[in-house]
């Protein structure tokens, strides 16, 4: 790797004043570069990078049988469904949530969770509403599909996501209990919400460059690892990032890597073919996209060295 590639990113953060908390590099299971601009080693929320988490999660359970990516929502949560039913719901397979072809549209995101939509059961209001496309058609980045997709798996196990987060995928790693927004019923947001530090954040990378395995136990299925970073869907072209999404990752334009990624700018990107891991942190004030731009030319020209 070439470690100037990072030496120089950091200069152009500190010249050209750029928002960025805190930057991890790792080659393998090393950490080869580090930075802090921001003083102190507290969690912060990580907003939509929590998802991977989750989907991360997932695969445990896909593989030891208890769902699967067929599963329908409505065999899950019948109960959630209004009366007389809603057409075209029962469409809804894990699947489509996974990739955000839901065809719900985009619902309770962060802003419409603050408004009180949804309140007091996400559920029961994500339930009775309209299926305005075939599920599978289209990407539609939306917070509303990965909450089902988190109760989904509560229902399925018969234990709140919090706790199936932190005995299987967190302690194991090393990972505090977190902070994690949780919804007036109790019910962690797996689509966000989740507070971590840095190194906790880029954990996930790292579990993923090993093929899901941690200090030689085998937390989640390599072959689920693999899955996780295949395109599914195309995403709408905004910028260089945007090359297409996985199951709950978003493609990048370097062979091979994806990443989980949150609102303002906590990013985790994993490098297979490289073996890297880059995750950094980012405050709610400022250029994120400037951040990201950065970071990708960080990236190619380690590539290119």
């Amino acid at each position: 790797m070439n470690h100037s590639a990072w030496e120089k990113l950091a200069r152009r953060v500190d010249a050209q004043e750029l928002r960025m908390e805190k930057l991890r590099v790792y080659e393998g299971q090393d950490l080869v570069f580090s930075r802090d601009w921001k003083e102190g080693d507290f969690p912060r929320n990580i907003y939509s990078h929590t998802k991977t988490f989750v989907a991360t999660l997932l695969g445990k359970y896909i593989e030891e049988g208890v769902i699967s990516l067929e599963t329908r929502a409505v065999d899950l949560l019948p109960d959630k469904l209004p009366e007389g039913g809603n057409p075209g719901f029962e469409k809804i397979r894990l699947k489509h949530l996974l990739t955000m072809s839901s065809g719900l549209g985009k619902t309770l995101m962060g802003a419409q969770r603050r408004a009180g939509t949804g309140f007091p059961d996400p559920m029961k209001w994500l339930f009775a509403q309209p299926v305005k496309e075939e599920p599978g058609t289209n990407f539609m980045y939306s917070t509303g599909d990965s909450i089902l997709m988190g109760r989904m798996l509560e229902r399925a196990t018969g234990k709140n996501l919090a706790v199936l987060m932190y005995e299987d995928l967190l302690r194991p790693m090393g990972i505090e209990q977190p902070l994690w927004e949780c919804d007036a019923q109790g019910h962690p947001i797996a689509g966000g919400g989740m507070h971590l530090k840095i190194e906790e954040q880029a954990k996930l990378g790292l579990l993923h460059l090993a093929g899901g395995k941690w200090n030689g136990e085998q937390l989640v299925p390599a072959s689920w690892i693999r899955e996780i970073g295949r395109k599914r869907i195309d995403t709408p072209a905004k910028n260089v990032w945007r090359c297409g999404y996985g199951y709950q990752v978003w493609l990048c334009p370097y062979p091979g890597a994806y990443r989980a990624d949150g609102m303002y700018g906590q990013i985790t990107v994993v490098l297979p073919e490289q073996g890297w891991v880059v995750s950094y942190q980012c405050p709610e004030v400022g250029d994120d996209v400037a951040v990201l731009e950065a970071v990708h030319e960080a990236i190619l020209e380690a590539i290119s060295a």
